[in-house]
């Protein structure tokens, strides 16, 4: 299976000017763990999760004055559509993190995460259990 297979084609995209609280609320209601931050500015893409937000509240920063631009994920990795699962996996397992941007044409097309991996491999699995030998 690839990653265009298991990621989800629902993004939300916010601004390097959002606040945490912002953000934090959109994702909420999108019930996703992860927003891609684009900078029309510098043409840059990052990404900000809920890892990302937790950190900064553990910290006891305020999510009314920080941004999203201050909280992205440094140094991200993205995916392309035509990666298996195996070579997302790894680069999760590799970076510490649990969730790619996949982009195609340098633009952002889904987002694929740990979960979304995971329940498509145990569907898989599954499917083969179910044919009998």
């Amino acid at each position: 299976m690839h990653v265009k297979d298991a990621m989800s084609t629902v993004l939300l995209t916010i601004g390097p000017a959002h606040t945490l609280r912002q953000a934090a609320q959109l994702m909420a209601a999108r019930r996703l763990g992860a927003a891609v931050v684009l900078d029309s500015d510098t043409c840059g893409i990052g990404i900000l999760t809920e890892r990302d937000i937790l950190n900064s509240l553990g910290a006891g920063e305020n999510p009314d004055r920080e941004t999203a631009q201050t909280h992205t994920t440094p140094d991200v990795v993205f995916a392309a559509p035509d990666w298996t699962l195996e070579d997302a996996a790894e680069a999760m397992v590799r970076g510490g993190f649990r969730h790619l941007i996949v982009l195609n044409d340098q633009e952002p097309v889904g987002v694929v995460s740990v979960r979304d991996i995971i329940r498509c491999w145990s569907t898989t699995t599954e499917r083969a259990r179910a044919v009998p030998a």
